[in-house]
């Protein structure tokens, strides 16, 4: 196929680019910023996200993802053009683009995605799941008939699956994973302490001192808030414990989830994960003792991949290295054409 291979991770909280021979080019956060008046782009990605709860009326900033899913179209739409347009400059050709969905999306979905990412200036568009390509991403030989376990902790969603021979044999999708945690902080501070803290504030705690288990040495965190009585400004000290206690619930989701994947699959594959353990990828891995707690919870091996952050963005720039894997696996790239005059929308992927 003539034209670029890109690869997109994107994203509730970040959009990662993979550009084949040149790698990731793009890592930054799901956003764009409108001039409320003109209705003219100020800005897209880390830009954009440093005015998020900050600007006045005149700029309105919008996270056009939601769980995994596209809340705003138009918004969405615009980052894929902006950063399609940056990467390509003035090139001739349009490019081919695989964009990964979590495992759960349905056909509608699938086709509404497909369309956006031609419509932005993709030649042809190709959808992946997300697990598949962070375990491709992670090392692992997905064309090996040895099962897998993948756990990929996103902002939106966590998707876990099992994957053998190039397929997902058993997967399920949590619509609420790094930005659910995000808020369960913001809830148990303001709930605890009578405190209001941000969105930024939130995850900023929770990636400095968050934790799936119990720190061996507890430590603290000085944080700047809002006191909710008297509706002043405050200084607070937060402790790993409490936000252990606030991010539980969450995590609790994430291990029930997995527990409910391994339940489905055969007792063979069940051998083959016992072997070869979970592996956990995305943002969320991050987390201090997730590998910790994921086994503790369902007792088998866990462990984090390197790079966990850029394993799907990578797995998908490996993917389209091998065009003959992704067609033999039924992954078709389709053009803006091809994609409204198809019906069998579940067939997409």
């Amino acid at each position: 196929m003539l034209g670029l291979n890109i690869g997109i991770d994107l994203g509730t909280t970040s959009t990662i680019v993979y550009v084949e021979g040149k790698g990731i080019v793009f890592s930054e956060p799901s956003a764009i910023a409108y001039d409320n008046e003109t209705g003219g782009i100020m800005a897209v990605g880390k830009k954009a996200y440093e005015m998020f709860e900050k600007c006045p009326d005149s700029v309105r900033v919008i996270r056009p993802l939601e769980n995994g899913v596209v809340s705003d179209f138009v918004a969405t739409q615009h980052i894929l053009k902006w950063i399609l347009r940056k990467i390509l400059g003035f090139g001739i050709f349009k490019p081919n683009v695989i964009i990964c969905t979590p495992s759960g999306v349905t056909g509608l979905e699938k086709r509404v995605i497909l369309d956006l990412v031609t419509a932005s200036g993709a030649g042809r568009a190709c959808l992946m799941d997300e697990p598949l390509a962070a375990a491709i991403g992670a090392g692992f030989d997905v064309h090996d008939p040895t099962g897998i376990m993948v756990v990929d902790i996103g902002g939106g969603t966590t998707d876990i699956a099992v994957i053998s021979m190039g397929n997902v044999i058993a997967s399920e999708s949590v619509r609420g994973a790094g930005n659910a945690i995000d808020e369960a902080i913001r809830t148990y501070l303001r709930r605890e302490r009578n405190i209001i803290i941000g969105r930024k504030t939130a995850e900023w705690i929770k990636k400095e001192i968050g934790c799936a288990v119990i720190r061996q040495n507890e430590v603290t965190l000085l944080a700047r808030g809002k006191d909710y009585v008297e509706n002043l400004p405050t200084f607070f000290e937060v402790s790993s414990v409490e936000v252990f206690l606030a991010m539980s619930d969450e995590l609790g989701k994430i291990a029930t989830a997995v527990t409910r994947v391994l339940e489905k699959v055969s007792p063979d594959l069940m051998n083959d994960l016992m072997k070869n353990g979970i592996c956990i990828t995305g943002g969320g891995a991050n987390i201090f003792g997730i590998d910790e707690y994921i086994e503790g919870q369902t007792g088998i091996k866990t462990y984090c991949a390197e790079d966990s952050l850029n394993c799907v963005a990578k797995g998908t720039g490996l993917a389209i290295k091998d065009m003959d894997y992704l067609e033999n696996n039924g992954y078709v790239f389709k053009t803006r054409e091809e994609i409204k005059g198809y019906n069998e929308l579940d067939d997409l992927s």
